[in-house]
């Protein structure tokens, strides 16, 4: 091999070059990227709603030893711990070795994901077809939901106090249903609207039933069919959908994508893919220098408000219980603490060049994405993460040997979007958005890599175990 020339070695040394992963992990990293693959996978199909992935984490945070949260106890070093938050986030925590005054360090991660929310009075009956009416929740195009397998998840609470869990569409026993669409043949006046506009939100109704109930007097027989059915298995009637949360999403499992296997598709990778690696990170840290405070928030995809969203108190009081017993200032523990706000970003995609600036967008297989900046158009509702905090995370990065790359969501003016990383900083917490790069963000079907996977939890990792 012939020597490098002196331009070849200053242009190494100068010249920011992602790399791309498949020529830098070793062939035990492959591997052991494989392998991080396979529980990921079971547990996008295990956690298709936030309630489900609160119930997921914390089956996963208790077999790994974990104990709920008991405000008022000193914990010592070591000890770990998880606060439910209502059944639809969650924070988990192990105690560090260095006083609470300096601070804790932060993963804040979101667990809900686009879907199709039932309405409060959802069934209704046309043309003897049963439906549910729907809201969608979050930022979707209206027609990549038509005419795929859906799966109808969520609670009931009745005025009794109990509740009820429905999960239909997911054992290949299951039924399924679907929202339908217009046959070609009759869609020419529809095929020439603008896509946002060919399927309304007020169509995005899912398909129930068109059996008609045994009894001829009676009026609305396929809605009657389908309520009898209801009220047989779960004991409800039509006035319990108004304390309900129910929805429909995909029914498709996660699958090994493309003949190398190399990617994941999947539904909900926006942002359990990032909370997934972020889990793994929290539960094998055991001695962390930092106490470390991993959030599993809701409502993202809807602003962040709530209860549950990250633009509330939950996150902060929780702090504030382990400031007080340690015998600090909220306020002084804040301003000592660090976050990584982990949430995905988009990956370039060559079928659409033109909304991406390739110098400065992500890319499939490059590792996790740092982001200094969110928002839209001129920055607008972004965190902004400092130079110097920019840099803080980039050394850790790098001294433990994690390759990551830089991005923005999109051209300037093309469109952008926001994350929980705004909420954090708030609050005097320096705070920077990394994550998986996704291929189709915001569909049914998303396209992450597994060794962005793999390498994001490797980072996670790092910024729990830095002193």
């Amino acid at each position: 091999m012939s020597e490098k020339t002196k331009g070849e070695e200053l242009r190494e040394k100068l010249f920011y070059q992602p790399k791309n992963l498949s020529e830098v992990l070793t062939p035990e990293e492959k591997t052991e990227a494989e392998k991080f693959a396979l529980p990921y996978k079971e547990f996008l199909d295990h956690a298709k709603t936030e309630r489900e992935a609160v119930s997921t984490i914390v089956g996963l945070l208790e077999k790994a030893g974990y104990v709920p949260f008991v405000p008022g106890t000193k914990y010592p070093a070591g000890a770990k711990v998880y606060l439910n938050n209502r059944g639809k986030a969650l924070i988990a925590s192990t105690i560090g070795t260095l006083d609470i005054g300096e601070g804790v360090r932060i993963e804040a991660a979101h667990i809900d994901s686009p879907r199709l929310d039932l309405k409060p009075n959802p069934l209704v009956e046309e043309q003897e077809l049963c439906y549910f009416k729907t809201h969608y929740y979050g930022g979707i195009k209206k027609y990549q939901w038509t005419a795929i397998p859906l799966s109808l998840h969520g609670v009931v609470a009745k005025r009794d106090g109990t509740s009820v869990t429905v999960t239909i569409g997911e054992d290949p026993d299951d039924p399924v249903f679907c929202v339908t669409d217009l046959l070609p043949h009759l869609g020419s006046d529809q095929m020439k609207k603008s896509m946002s506009e060919g399927i309304k939100g007020e169509q995005l109704n899912v398909l129930l039933g068109c059996e008609l109930y045994p009894d001829e007097k009676v009026s609305d027989r396929a809605k009657l069919n389908i309520m009898s059915l209801l009220a047989g298995k779960y004991g409800i009637t039509e006035r319990d959908f108004q304390s309900a949360e129910l929805c429909a999403v995909p029914a498709f499992r996660a699958r090994d994508l493309g003949l190398d296997r190399g990617m994941i598709g999947a539904y909900g990778h926006d942002d359990r893919v990032c909370a997934y690696a972020q889990l793994i990170a929290e539960i094998t840290v055991k001695s962390p220098a930092h106490t470390t405070v991993t959030v599993f928030a809701d409502k993202e995809e809807t602003g962040s408000n709530g209860v549950t969203g990250l633009n509330s108190h939950f996150l902060v009081d929780f702090i504030a219980d382990l400031a007080q017993t340690g015998g600090k200032e909220l306020r002084h523990v804040l301003r000592a603490s660090a976050c990584l706000s982990a949430d995905v970003n988009a990956a370039y995609d060559p079928a659409f060049p033109e909304v991406h600036e390739k110098n400065n967008c992500a890319f499939l297989g490059y590792g996790p994405v740092l982001t200094k900046y969110t928002g839209a158009r001129g920055k607008s509702s972004t965190n902004d993460a400092s130079a110097e905090f920019m840099a803080f995370v980039g050394g850790i990065l790098e001294r433990a040997k994690v390759t990551w790359q830089t991005g923005e969501l999109g051209k300037v003016d093309q469109g952008g979007g926001g994350t929980v990383a705004m909420f954090v900083s708030q609050f005097n917490v320096d705070t920077v958005d990394i994550g998986v790069p996704v291929l189709s963000m915001h569909a049914p079907f998303e396209v992450v890599s597994k060794a962005d996977l793999y390498m994001t939890y490797k980072a996670m990792e790092a910024f729990y175990k830095a002193q």
